[in-house]
């Protein structure tokens, strides 16, 4: 449904802009759909967006003028385009983008609806017929953070555990959703829940890895896909990864989804060991999931991050040998070097990989400035290279996953293209015989980039190309998180990526250490 469109000229080339009423599409899917738009030959610039008010904020700075009265419930399609052809391209591309699959049209025959879509949350899973004997139906809610309460609320009470892959909801709007699902036996995983797994079927953000005897409850996106990858490496399978949020181990939440998730997991025969992974808790909250834990049946095992604590690969190290398993070392693919490193930066898709990468370089090196700085450290000013007091700090880790740096765009995972950039002008910065490591993660999985090395390959070979012709060297670090089984091919990564020159790592923390072996410094 079209309930306007508008072709103006503004930019480079021809600028339209169309207003469709009535349509909508998750965050994950437009973000996907905007790359692809931006992608086609011709085409300079493109959003593809609900008209929530932080993706007009968005519009308006990238210069598209957007219809009065646009609302959260309507989908913009902007594209600005060098002509005619290539705005038709462009159209071309966005419906082949945005068209059902197979089998999953809205009208016939043949669904729990005769095809038409449901019009709530609620009514879409009482027509699945509710809760099932073998364990419930799921929900999984990925609408505007504005609207996701209601559409949560609306699934608890037809009976669903609901998942909330939105972002931007209030913490006490969380808090209401958590105690009344705890009131109904319920389990709500989230807000900002990116990555689970529910027997054996993955959600979000999702590595594919075999089915076994792990359970996970997580705080954590890239943390829970770092541990789950690193099982399956070591032939261990997971049964489910229930995300909880990243703030469910807080004050404000107090752990209201963990204890319910714990519950459900110390339910299941077929878990036999429990995994809790997170960044640091709240003590309070930690000792009172500590307790839970211990009057379960079924054993659990802690991945907390934290000064002092171990990283997550000694962690699920512990997880997969208590379940019988044998550790290896993992596979890794060297690289080229640096000539006397100075400086150590690291751009991150994963904010727990980023936080794991800093606990384990301040052991060594002393507070690291980032974004998303660890206590006592300096905090990144705008530019991402100079801290908020003016000083140029020699040690930075960016997470590019950050909300601060995903307003409007794509996730890094889905689109690496700002991390590109920042890796061209850490480049550019070299000097005579001035050497920089760089550290990067890559996450594999659906949902994610189906090729990162396509882009982040060449960039790594422009990048050393660009600080040699300077007279300086760079060393590039690649964390990379995935599995065999993943649609993008975990050795044809890190083949490229090796190939390119940088070391593969398929641990974050063995990374992170061969980073700082390429300082010559000790590693913790």
């Amino acid at each position: 449904m079209t309930a306007g469109g508008a072709g103006v000229s503004g930019g480079s080339g021809a600028e339209r802009v169309e207003v469709r009423s009535g349509t909508y599409h998750d965050s994950v899917t437009l973000m996907q759909v905007s790359r692809t738009v931006a992608g086609v030959p011709g085409v300079t610039s493109a959003q593809v967006a609900m008209g929530t008010d932080l993706n007009l904020d968005v519009l308006a700075g990238m210069g598209f003028a957007v219809p009065a009265g646009t609302g959260p419930a309507d989908l913009i399609v902007a594209v600005r385009a060098e002509d005619d052809a290539a705005h038709d391209a462009a159209q071309a591309a966005l419906a082949v983008a945005l068209a059902p699959p197979r089998g999953a049209g809205s009208s016939g025959e043949g669904g729990p609806n005769g095809g038409v879509p449901h019009r709530t949350t609620g009514a879409a899973v009482r027509a699945l017929g509710g809760p099932t004997a073998s364990g419930g139906t799921l929900a999984l809610v990925s609408t505007p953070g504005a609207h996701a309460f209601v559409e949560a609320m609306d699934a608890l009470d037809a009976g669903a555990d609901v998942m909330v892959f939105s972002d931007n909801v209030p913490v006490q709007l969380e808090v209401r959703l958590k105690v009344e699902a705890a009131r109904r036996g319920r389990l709500v995983m989230g807000p900002d829940c990116g990555t689970a797994v529910v027997a054996g079927v993955g959600l979000g953000f999702a590595n594919v890895v075999r089915p076994g005897p792990v359970g996970l409850v997580a705080a954590s996106g890239t943390g829970a896909q770092q541990v789950m990858c690193l099982l399956d490496a070591a032939g261990v399978g997971v049964r489910h990864c229930l995300g909880v949020g990243g703030r469910d181990l807080s004050e404000a939440v107090g752990g209201l989804a963990t204890l319910s998730a714990l519950a459900l997991l110390d339910a299941d025969p077929e878990v036999e060991l429990i995994v809790i992974v997170s960044k640091p808790p709240a003590a309070s909250v930690e000792a009172a999931v500590r307790a839970a834990a211990a009057a379960l049946a079924t054993p659990v095992l802690f991945a907390l991050l934290g000064p002092g604590a171990p990283d997550l690969t000694a962690a699920t190290r512990r997880a997969a040998e208590a379940v019988g398993a044998t550790w290896r070392p993992l596979p890794w693919w060297p690289g080229a070097g640096a000539v006397a490193p100075t400086r150590l930066r690291g751009g991150f898709a994963g904010g727990t990989l980023c936080d794991e990468a800093m606990l384990i370089a301040s052991a060594v090196l002393g507070p690291v400035a980032s974004n998303i700085p660890l206590a006592g450290a300096p905090r990144l000013a705008a530019d991402l290279r100079t801290a908020t007091d003016g000083t140029r700090p020699a040690h930075v880790m960016v997470d590019f996953g950050d909300d601060e740096l995903t307003r409007g765009r794509p996730h890094p995972m889905i689109d690496g293209s700002l991390r590109v950039d920042w890796l061209a002008r850490e480049a550019a910065a070299s000097g005579p015989g001035e050497g920089a490591v760089v550290l990067l993660d890559v996450v594999l999985g659906h949902a994610a980039h189906p090729d990162p090395a396509t882009d982040l390959a060449p960039a790594i070979t422009t990048a050393r190309a660009t600080a040699r012709a300077l007279g300086g060297e760079l060393a590039v670090v690649v964390s990379l998180c995935g599995t065999e089984g993943d649609p993008q091919g975990l050795r044809r990564q890190a083949e490229a990526l090796a190939a390119a020159g940088a070391s593969v790592h398929l641990s974050n923390a063995e990374a992170t250490r061969g980073a700082l072996a390429a300082l010559r410094l000790p590693p913790p």
